[in-house]
């Protein structure tokens, strides 16, 4: 057999893998729609749809935004992911890279105990301070004089993570223990139960605009991810692609965790088994590790609000889930990357 035939094998197995990725995550989409406790713990069918208002509320306006901004967010979270690793050629980094999320979670938890009864408004905190923290770490990394520019970026985002952890704790220390320090933990656990249309539509355009140009520019990933006189060296302008691709990614994570709160490990997780599975080249593991993440999060928040009477955080359950299948990669033989 040629290895023109062998290749083409190869391309035709990954479409259909990846379609059936996709699919599958469709179908189990449309099934969580009829989970939960009403009318009955467990899965049921609504068969008083048309006379029963609150069986329609409940379906269409509590659980089927919940469900779409699960596959938005776990879509996003992933290519966020997939891009700092492919960026900073580096499997341990994540979406809040950079002090990303410490900044988003300070921007919340300021809002929080000011008072501010609208949602929108920590949800805007959340995402000036998310930039705000990427631009002070851009800003850092051209000052510091150690390093070529990924290691001095990477030390940036350290110290600035630390400033704005310090600054958070300040924050829950002088906070109102009864409610506000409540309300600011919740959300740093991360959580999908205040799902509405209005805060879906909300960051829907931009979110996918970013998911877009990640996945049009993933050409780039795999340039940028083989170092600055490579990727220069083939027509690539490292230092400018990769602080727009950085932009991009993440302005798409803080507008998702401005809404879901701070969840950990999909990023991180899903371009781990994506590149296992199809390979470190880019046209197919970055959408499977994108769908995959729609996946992973779509069946965390299910499991976390169907487990008991109370929900639990979705934080929980990723962090849970995602270190026992980190544990199961990091141990497994079979080399990343590999075709």
């Amino acid at each position: 057999m040629s290895s023109t035939s062998l290749y083409g094998r190869r391309i035709r197995a990954k479409r259909m893998a990846l379609w059936t990725m996709i699919v599958t995550t469709l179908v189990f989409a449309l099934i969580t729609l009829f989970v939960g406790r009403y009318p009955k713990p467990g899965f049921s069918l609504p068969l008083d749809w048309s006379d029963n208002a609150m069986t329609r509320s409940i379906y269409l306006r509590v659980r089927l935004p919940r469900i779409i901004l699960a596959l938005l967010a776990g879509s996003m979270l992933s290519a966020s992911g997939y891009a700092f690793q492919m960026l900073f050629s580096n499997p341990l980094v994540e979406p809040g890279f950079l002090g990303v999320s410490q900044g988003s979670a300070f921007g919340a938890a300021f809002m929080i105990v000011l008072g501010a009864s609208s949602t929108i408004a920590v949800q805007v905190s959340a995402i000036f301070f998310g930039l705000l923290a990427l631009l002070a770490s851009y800003l850092l990394a051209q000052r510091f004089r150690f390093g070529g520019w990924l290691l001095r970026l990477v030390l940036s985002g350290i110290a600035v993570s630390a400033i704005f952890s310090s600054a958070l704790a300040a924050i829950k220390l002088v906070a109102e223990p009864t409610k506000d320090l409540q309300d600011i933990t919740f959300w740093m656990m991360g959580g999908l139960w205040n799902a509405t249309w209005r805060q879906l539509l909300s960051i829907l355009p931009l979110t996918l605009l970013s998911m877009v140009i990640i996945v049009s520019q993933r050409w780039k990933l795999n340039l940028l991810s083989l170092g600055e006189r490579s990727s220069f060296s083939v027509g690539v302008h490292p230092k400018r692609d990769r602080t727009l691709l950085l932009i991009v990614a993440t302005v798409g994570t803080t507008l998702v965790i401005s809404i879901t709160g701070l969840i950990g490990w999909v990023g991180l997780i899903t371009p781990h088994l994506a590149r296992k599975l199809f390979g470190s080249e880019s046209s197919f593991s970055l959408p499977a590790s994108m769908v995959g993440g729609s996946f992973f999060l779509l069946a965390s928040d299910t499991l976390g609000r169907t487990l008991l009477a109370a929900e639990i955080p979705i934080g929980l359950v990723t962090s849970l889930f995602g270190a026992i299948i980190f544990i199961i990669i990091l141990s497994m033989r079979q080399q990343e990357g590999k075709a």
